[in-house]
């Protein structure tokens, strides 16, 4: 499906971003981390912490800290667009809801596009207004400006494929094993699903 995404859906004007690279914050970032770096063009993901005043976060701080679990994606503009991660990224999330993503609730877990000029800016906009006229709600996902982007700590980095061994409530799992329990546990892809239908993109990847 990600091909065909990419194959049909045609860009006349290409947003041209900071060194090509975007900011999404979709709920937790294992997800959304593993979602686009199935993308063809992507060539890094990398988790991490954005959107507060507190300098380094760390995950046992980022309560209260006003920054959100996101993903800094670096891409080859020659192949994918900025305003196609965008499509994409509205299709991952359910933007309709305020209090968090799915299973994961609170401030950290909200939605948010991160835009460093008005090019970006105007192209985050016309994703959301899209997103909002086809599923006739309201989307509440923020476009707000980007500041300093603090990469999480390894054990974060990739970790739907991580093999480093993790006690869980299931018991000992590698994390990738963890990775796919939370996934359809926490009811992402069902939710996603439910809201988009065939273009809810990495539900099926």
């Amino acid at each position: 499906m990600l091909k065909w995404f990419l194959a049909t859906f045609s860009i006349i004007v290409p947003v041209k971003t900071a060194a090509d690279t975007a900011i999404f914050a979709g709920g937790c970032f294992w997800c959304v981390e593993s979602d686009f770096e199935a993308v063809p063009g992507v060539r890094e993901v990398v988790s991490g912490y954005t959107g507060g005043t507190t300098e380094n976060p760390t995950y046992r701080t980022l309560k209260g800290s006003g920054h959100y679990e996101a993903v800094q994606i670096s891409y080859d503009a020659d192949v994918v667009s900025y305003e196609q991660l965008l499509h994409a990224f509205f299709r991952s999330i359910d933007p309709t809801d305020a209090g968090g993503q799915f299973c994961d609730r609170g401030d950290s877990y909200r939605t948010a596009v991160f835009v460093s000029n008005t090019a970006e800016y105007a192209a985050a906009e016309t994703a959301k207004l899209v997103a909002q006229e086809v599923l006739g709600q309201q989307v509440v996902t923020a476009i707000l400006e980007a500041g300093p982007f603090y990469p999480a700590e390894p054990i974060h980095q990739d970790y739907y494929r991580g093999t480093t061994l993790v006690v869980t409530r299931r018991g000992v799992k590698t994390q990738a094993e963890a990775y796919t329990f939370y996934r359809e546990a926490c009811g992402r892809d069902a939710r996603v699903t439910a809201l988009w239908g065939e273009d809810a993109i990495f539900a099926d990847h």
